[in-house]
């Protein structure tokens, strides 16, 4: 398996970036570029990954593709388009997306986010995304999360099977989908099935730990790895047995330091547990 992360230190050109990744001994990285790139740009970023044996793994969209404004909608969706026909271009793992909010807050919890109606939205705007860029070097995947479809591996399925596109896979968060105590305290059961039900669908992952506070009635929060409850052995082992090449990715840190000590420990366990991470 391949373990990488964000950066947070500044970079200006390729070769600024790669000093980055070997700081943080990445073997598998977020895209540093994004659509309006210009071609000398993406070809000189693709060079020195490929150079470094460094997968460019993950490109995200991260806007509201069903914004219930539809000038944002529209600007959305073709800003869609525009990251997962770069994702294609440079043969990125997947395009990340989260399906949307039918409120203000792009990836807000709302009560229409579960009505029919925005289901079907969800599976319109996805399919149109996908045919309008045609791709067959990358897959646009939706990241679940705790308030909005899909929130679980079923969802998922079910997700996959109504668009009914080849390039719609998956992008397996975990932690999003631990949103119940009865998933917080069987954690591990609930994390092997998600690898057991979206495995083969399966292009990029996040590491996430998750904690429980004790006020009531019920906050789970996401953690850095090694700081909540989650058996990240078991995660190294469920994601080594995808391939050699999955991508583990780290997220949502906020320094340099507190990347390169997740992924210090990420490291550690994968050594610790037989498991061999790029």
């Amino acid at each position: 398996m391949r373990l990488g992360g964000g950066i947070i230190r500044p970079y200006s050109n390729p070769d600024e970036w790669m000093e980055r990744v070997r700081e943080l001994g990445y073997s598998a990285v977020v895209s540093p570029i994004n659509t309006g790139a210009t071609a000398d740009e993406i070809a000189a970023y693709c060079d020195i990954a490929k150079a470094n044996n460094v997968v460019i793994a993950e490109i995200g969209v991260w806007r509201n593709a069903i914004s219930p404004d539809d000038k944002e909608r529209a600007w959305v969706m073709e800003y869609a388009k525009g990251q997962l026909a770069l994702a294609d271009e440079m043969e990125i793992n997947c395009c990340v997306n989260v399906s949307g909010s039918r409120g203000e807050v792009w990836d807000g919890c709302y009560a229409d986010n579960y009505s029919p109606d925005t289901y079907t939205l969800i599976v319109d705007s996805v399919r149109e995304i996908i045919d309008a860029v045609k791709p067959s070097r990358t897959f646009y995947t939706l990241e679940p999360m705790p308030w909005m479809r899909p929130d679980s591996p079923e969802d998922y399925l079910k997700m996959i099977k109504d668009i009914d596109r080849p390039a719609f896979a998956v992008h397996l968060d975990f932690a999003n989908m631990i949103n119940s105590i009865e998933k917080y305290i069987n954690s591990s059961k609930f994390i092997e099935h998600c690898y057991e039900l979206l495995g083969p669908h399966i292009k990029s992952i996040h590491a996430k730990d998750v904690t429980l506070s004790d006020k009531l009635p019920c906050n789970i929060s996401e953690a850095a790895p090694g700081k909540g409850t989650v058996d990240f052995a078991h995660v190294l082992r469920l994601t080594q047995a995808l391939g050699d090449d999955m991508p583990l990715f780290a997220e949502h840190l906020h320094t340099h330091e507190e990347y390169r000590d997740a992924t210090n420990y990420i490291r550690s366990v994968g050594k610790q547990s037989g498991v061999h991470i790029l």
